[in-house]
């Protein structure tokens, strides 16, 4: 990862409004997303579901995890 490069705030609000590409002026690794925050879980499950999920997750072309995120957020807007 390299350092970004040091403008003044002005120069970069000058940049931004011109529409160019900030992103040698950010230094990624510091952004956070408040809220957002991950935190991992452990989930036990049967062999045979796991299976099932590996098999929908394969049509869907994505993860495992993926899978399951995104049925879980499916779930949880539904019940809110």
């Amino acid at each position: 990862m390299s350092a970004a490069k040091k403008i003044s705030a002005e120069e970069f609000d000058r940049r931004f409004d011109d529409g160019e590409d900030m992103s040698d002026y950010l230094d990624w690794s510091t952004f956070r997303r408040p809220g957002l925050e991950v935190k991992r879980v452990n989930l036990d499950m049967p062999q045979h579901m796991i299976a099932k999920l590996d098999q929908q997750a394969r049509l869907r072309g994505v993860t495992r995890q993926a899978l399951m995120k995104m049925w879980l957020a499916d779930r949880l807007e539904s019940a809110a």
